[in-house]
Formats: C-alpha cells, sequence, structure tokens
C-alpha cells in the first residue's frame, strides 16, 4: 500500500498532513522525506502506541539526515546524539516513555542547550518538551491496537509556530 495524503489543513494553531503508511519500509521512506524539511533547531514530538513506528520513522530521518551511527530505540538511555557524517545537523533521538515528569526531569538532557544546533527527535514528548519552543513539529502515529499483522499506520503531522507556516508538508505524501 502506497502512502496517501487523505488531507492537509491549515488552520491558526498549524498545518497539518493525514497519510496512511502501508509498511516499515514505507514509514523509512516517510521519515527520509520528512528529514529534507529539517533544519537544525527543529523539535519533533512523535506519540502514538508501543511499536507503532516511531523508532522505524526516527530510523529513517537519520538516513535522510545523514548522521554516524544506527538509529535504535533509545528507551534505556534515555538519548542517543548521532553527529552527521556532512555539514548537516546532528540527530539528538530521545526517549522519553520511562521520564514521569515535564521539563524539569528531562533538563539534565540539556535538550534546551542542543536544539539550536540539532534535530532533536522525542519519542513519547507530549506533555514533556513543548516548553522548549513554540515552532515544533507534532507525529501522532496510529496503528489497529491488537493486531500485530496489521502494518497499515495512520500518521497524523502537524507543523505549529512560524517555524511551520511555510513549510509545504504535503511534500510529504509524494
Amino acid at each position: 500500500m502506497e502512502e496517501t495524503m487523505t488531507s492537509h489543513v491549515s488552520a491558526p494553531d498549524g498545518v497539518t498532513v493525514r497519510l496512511t503508511v502501508g509498511s516499515p519500509d514505507r514509514m523509512r521512506e516517510l521519515g527520509r522525506r520528512l528529514a529534507k524539511l529539517l533544519r537544525a533547531g527543529d523539535l519533533v514530538m512523535l506519540n502514538g502506541e508501543l511499536g507503532a513506528g516511531k523508532t522505524t520513522l526516527t530510523r529513517g530521518l537519520g538516513e535522510g539526515l545523514g548522521v554516524r551511527g544506527a538509529v535504535t530505540s533509545p528507551t534505556f538511555v534515555i538519548a542517543r546524539v548521532h553527529p552527521s557524517l556532512g555539514d548537516g545537523p546532528p540527530l539528538v533521538h530521545v526517549d522519553a516513555y520511562r521520564l514521569g515528569g515535564g521539563l524539569d526531569e528531562m533538563e539534565d538532557l540539556d535538550l534546551d542547550v542542543s536544539l539550536p544546533d540539532s534535530v532533536i527527535v522525542v519519542e513519547w514528548g507530549e506533555g514533556k518538551v513543548e516548553e522548549l519552543t513554540d515552532d515544533r513539529l507534532n507525529v501522532v502515529i496510529h496503528r489497529a491496537v491488537g493486531d500485530t499483522t496489521d502494518e497499515v499506520r495512520h500518521v497524523t503531522v502537524t507543523g505549529l509556530g512560524k517555524r511551520w507556516a511555510s513549510v509545504e508538508l504535503g511534500a510529504l505524501s509524494a
């Protein structure tokens, strides 16, 4: 199944694109396409059920950004930094699943210091990192709960803030 854009909505609080992704390979490809829109200073928040494809999408982001090291789930180390192999920004990949509090509990990660020079991707970041910046990309991945054989995912990408107001998120459905 190919990705399809089911809607593209502009609203005062952001621009939203909804996509259907049919396989893990296509989720990685979506990550590679998304990487083309990212630059240093961008915060990407990924949310979705366990096994939805957050790390798979981030793996594609890492490939698209051209960073060093295999992008794997940072669940047990909380955060991994993947330096750029070229002149692009490093990727900071955070898994906030095991963190209970908000930004206070994440201060030790120094995300506010890393943000201007990096692309920061936070899995399970909702309610924990929004205070870092008003300009962020929210990505929510939905999958059929309980059906482990269904690889179809419904992805909602919302660009918030001035940074994303002029970015053509519709390019993600190409």
